[in-house]
């Protein structure tokens, strides 16, 4: 109980110095580096949080699941995912200057949050802490199957998770966090066996890059090559084409809800052809009746 309650009060310890620093940052840095550098590199100081606990698997769901909630109330819409990001730069959501900064913060905040939690292990304030101090260079892999399998759990789970982002992006975020959240944590639940199932390529290479069983291109191909190849055929599928590169649509045909009417040719002047359905020559005020003779009964009686 005394490690749990450590390894908790490091874990809220960090989400709020980083809710600090981010404030701090919103209100001395320029727009557009809080946007794009900030706020990026303090969510991937709590990012790490989970996993570098050496919590159970129960309670392990339940932080990554209040962690998400945390970061969608708190965080200003920080992803700290290359993924994520990489995926507002195709939809033409974010510039390309964007983008390189946001990439460059969030691996500069997984180098920080690692450096800030092998000093929390070295400190050594629990017996779980003591081990996980001892094991970190000799750390068991997160992929326990092969890498063709791992690939294509990671892919299948990035698709799940941009589609449902690209989904609710612009919904309310009282509906949109709670959403994610709960997905990430049923996505970890279900493929953590496999693949432990992060969808994120910088925090994967920070937590088990590193670690015995694989050689660095077969961890590249499972936690960096799958969760990319799924954003983009997530993308493509919702928008049936890259915005950023090309307008074509690749799968979807855009037709009009409504088609214009095609009548026939009118008719000329020596023509004897009723006016076709829909270029009426009835003036105001006149029946339908009254303009055909032979349907009038007072005019076939004369």
């Amino acid at each position: 109980m005394a490690a749990l309650n450590v390894s908790l009060s490091f874990f809220f310890a960090t989400f709020a110095l980083c809710e600090a620093v981010r404030r701090a940052s919103k209100a001395l840095l320029p727009a557009g580096a809080y946007d794009s550098f900030a706020r990026e590199a303090m969510r991937m100081l709590v990012e790490i949080g989970p996993w570098a606990g050496g919590f159970g698997p129960d309670l392990l769901l339940t932080l990554l699941f209040l962690l998400f909630l945390g970061h969608g109330a708190t965080l200003d819409g920080a992803s700290a995912n290359p993924a994520v990001s990489l995926q507002e730069f195709l939809v033409a959501e974010a510039s390309l200057a964007s983008t390189l900064l946001k990439l460059t913060a969030q691996a500069l905040g997984m180098q920080v949050a690692c450096a800030l939690t092998r000093l929390c292990w070295a400190w050594e304030l629990s017996d779980l802490h003591l081990l996980q101090n001892l094991v970190a260079t000799h750390c068991d892999s997160a992929l326990r199957t092969t890498v063709a399998q791992g690939a294509l759990v990671e892919g299948a789970c990035a698709i799940l998770f941009h589609l449902t982002l690209l989904r609710l992006r612009h919904s309310l975020p009282v509906y949109r966090v709670p959403a994610m959240a709960l997905l990430v944590t049923v996505m970890a639940r279900t493929a953590g066996p496999f693949t432990s199932a992060f969808c994120n390529p910088a925090l994967a290479a920070s937590v088990t890059f590193h670690c015995s069983g694989h050689t660095l291109l077969e961890y590249a191909q499972v936690y960096w090559l799958g969760p990319l190849t799924g954003m983009v055929l997530a993308v493509l599928l919702y928008h049936g084409h890259l915005p950023r590169l090309f307008q074509r649509n690749l799968f979807y045909s855009h037709r009009k809800k409504y088609r214009t009417p095609r009548g026939k040719a009118a008719a000329g002047c020596g023509d004897t052809q009723m006016p076709t359905k829909g270029h009426s020559s009835r003036e105001p005020g006149q029946n339908w009746r009254g303009r055909q003779p032979w349907l009038n009964p007072g005019t076939a009686r004369s």
